[in-house]
């Protein structure tokens, strides 16, 4: 009960956390249609990514033409024969990057807690912030931002609001195009009953077919599951996050600053590669590169991610987290030989283009982390002291003596086309 005097908003503790997610809506096709506004700017049927000549891939599509069946991923040919009227430009990188600055630094001035997670995603912390925007309710609050950035940058944004970053995310993708979806507090349970597992972010393919193995493919499918159930079947961690995010329970915060991002290299063959060994020695390559950019930085990773793009452009990606972080060329050739195993098993067709990425990198002398996404406590570490050793060894080496003097016996000399990101 409150006191006389006493202040009648609730305390810190007891206050539901406001977290918003803005969504920039077709972002590369916005920016494009920025920089030439009497070509791109005039094209209803807008494809970014490619030439017209069919060579490429898509990286957004205006909505216009995305009823064709045109999506991101797709070869731009492919696009074009879906929706031949369509106008292709090539992706204008270093003004979208320009202007997701110009959008981080806009929203640094409209809210006191800003997170970029990614190029065209920003997540908003609000929490605290009711006495300075005057009792302003969350949905008042997110289109006030919403036309803002409109108005300061000309980019266009969906916005989702919660008390969990989980739930801001998906609603965000209910608001698309251009619009608001606020989940208010408790009411996080029955906006999840309607999505299926596969949606929520951080289930990917492999535990949503496992998960469709016991029967379960929608929220509602999951509930009546006891947690102890969960546990048993995808270990303590796992089984548990499960269990939180199917009720709309995500207590990660939103940390104020652009989060690091990923290091990856990707191989563009001249010729697709068909056979298992030749695909192995080139990602050993990959994963040398990526692992020496890796330590340069003085960064770990905690998730590896293989991309394999088949001959007839279907790209496809499987990713893994390991307990605390690697930064050894072994362990990220290791998860990586294993996650390209499980690729190729599942379709084994000629490929024309092999990535090695890790993400979730953090600095180097960072205390070890589990995963949340561990199958079992006591797995073993995926690196040993000597493998960081050996590693910065081979650096050393190869920083006095050049990349040659130094190179696995397993890599295969060939010429194609290499890209680092």
């Amino acid at each position: 009960m409150s006191t006389p005097g006493s202040s009648s908003l609730p305390t810190p503790e007891d206050r539901p956390r406001r977290i918003l997610l803005l969504d920039c809506d077709a972002f590369f096709v916005q920016v494009a249609r920025r920089m030439d506004p009497e070509g791109a700017g005039r094209a209803r049927l807008l494809i970014v990514g490619g030439s017209s000549s069919g060579r490429g891939v898509v990286t957004s599509a205006s909505y216009e033409a995305r009823p064709y069946g045109v999506r991101s991923g797709m070869p731009t040919a492919r696009a074009l024969r879906l929706c031949p009227d369509a106008t292709v430009v090539p992706v204008p990188r270093s003004a979208c990057t320009e202007r997701s600055r110009a959008i981080r630094r806009r929203l640094r001035t409209l809210a006191p807690v800003v997170q970029a997670a990614s190029i065209d995603e920003f997540y908003l912390d609000l929490t605290g912030t009711e006495r300075l925007f005057r009792g302003e309710s969350l949905q008042a609050s997110a289109e006030r931002i919403r036309k803002d950035l409109l108005e300061h940058t000309g980019i266009s944004v969906s916005v989702g609001g919660a008390t969990a970053r989980m739930v801001a995310k998906l609603a965000a993708g209910r608001a698309k195009p251009a619009g608001v979806h606020i989940v208010p507090p408790g009411g996080e349970g029955a906006f999840m009953e309607g999505f299926e597992l596969g949606q929520i972010p951080g289930v990917g393919p492999k535990l949503a077919e496992s998960l469709a193995r016991r029967g379960l493919r929608t929220v509602p499918d999951l509930l009546p599951v006891s947690e102890a159930w969960l546990v048993r079947w995808f270990g303590e961690t796992r089984g548990r996050w499960l269990w939180e995010r199917a009720r709309g329970i995500d207590p990660t915060p939103v940390v104020d600053g652009e989060e690091r991002k990923s290091i990856s290299s990707e191989r563009t063959f001249r010729e697709d590669v068909v056979d298992d060994p030749a695909l192995e020695r080139h990602l050993v390559q990959l994963a040398l590169s990526v692992g020496r950019q890796l330590r340069k930085k003085g960064l770990r990773a905690r998730t590896v991610t293989l991309k394999l793009r088949d001959h007839d452009f279907r790209t496809r990606q499987a990713s893994r987290t390991v307990e605390g972080a690697v930064e050894s060329d072994r362990a990220i050739r290791e998860v990586a030989t294993e996650l390209l195993s499980e690729l190729r098993a599942r379709r084994r067709v000629p490929a024309r283009l092999l990535g090695v990425g890790v993400s979730g990198l953090r600095e180097g002398d960072a205390p070890r982390q589990l995963s949340l996404l561990e199958e079992t406590e006591a797995a073993p570490p995926p690196e040993t002291e000597r493998d960081r050793k050996l590693s910065h060894l081979g650096d050393a080496l190869r920083d006095r003596f050049g990349d040659e003097a130094l190179r696995p016996g397993r890599v295969l000399e060939d010429d194609p086309e290499d890209r680092e990101d």
